[in-house]
């Protein structure tokens, strides 16, 4: 059974999923980043493939793919240094990246070097959902990745249904229609929040886009599986340069 789907059989609330920019703050922190959130309690990672033009990224997430890219990170890079990830890290990976350079490497061999290495799942915002049933869910299922489908309050009731019957991971249900950032407060998501739940989804749901402290952790974490950090632990490595400290940072924030 694939990582993601045990996770969420396992674990059914509080779910705590992190993203990090492959290559940055230092073109070797990825693996090491990997080891110190597992190791401070971190259910799943998101390992996101540094691109020049990430439009569904706020301006933190931009900002480290830029530094990430001048450090030398690149697709091939990665998978290099995920190669004996499995040895040492046992939590679900997903791998987001924007379509352009994943089709740069070629589809197929991005699957096939996600099944090597071990990553159970993949996100790409940029795909839409029609042309990934037609043209590429074979392939994702024949390496056995999950595919993660995005949300927002603007999906009508009809797409989320369509996502729900074509998902066997997780949905990954956006805060708001704005790129990723931080924000205070998600009192005013609260009807999206409930309507979504009404909705009596099959797959479990984590929320991400804005959460950075306790309060709003709390938040999504009433409203589903758990929470999707992002921007909060860019931040964090920015602020410390050390991916040990900037884990320990974002854990305080979240209140953990």
């Amino acid at each position: 059974m694939n990582r993601i789907n045990q996770l969420f059989q396992q674990k059914k609330e509080n779910i705590l999923s992190v993203y990090i920019t492959a290559g940055f703050p230092t073109l070797e922190d990825t693996v090491p980043a990997l080891k110190c959130l597992q190791s401070n309690g971190v259910d799943l990672v998101e390992i996101g493939v540094p691109f020049s033009d990430p439009m569904a990224d706020g301006i933190v997430i931009q900002n480290s793919s830029h530094v990430a890219l001048q450090n030398g990170m690149s697709i091939r890079k990665l998978f290099e240094q995920l190669k004996a990830v499995r040895l040492d890290i046992h939590i679900p990976l997903v791998m987001m990246g924007y379509l352009n350079p994943v089709m740069q490497f070629g589809f197929e061999n991005f699957c096939k070097e996600c099944s090597r290495v071990g990553v159970d799942g993949m996100i790409i915002p940029d795909l839409p959902m029609a042309d990934f049933l037609v043209e590429y869910k074979e392939i994702a299922e024949r390496y056995k990745l999950e595919f993660i489908f995005l949300i927002t309050p603007e999906t009508s009731d009809e797409r989320i249904r369509e996502i729900d019957s074509h998902t066997h991971g997780f949905i990954y249900m956006v805060s708001s229609a704005a790129v990723t950032g931080t924000q205070n407060s998600f009192d005013n998501k609260v009807e999206y929040f409930n309507r979504i739940n009404a909705m009596n989804l099959k797959n479990p749901r984590l929320i991400g886009f804005g959460i950075s402290n306790k309060s709003t952790r709390d938040t999504v974490n009433r409203y589903s599986s758990g929470a999707i950090i992002g921007s909060a632990f860019i931040k964090a490595l920015e602020e410390t340069q050390d991916v040990e400290k900037g884990v320990k940072l974002l854990l305080e924030r979240l209140g953990k």
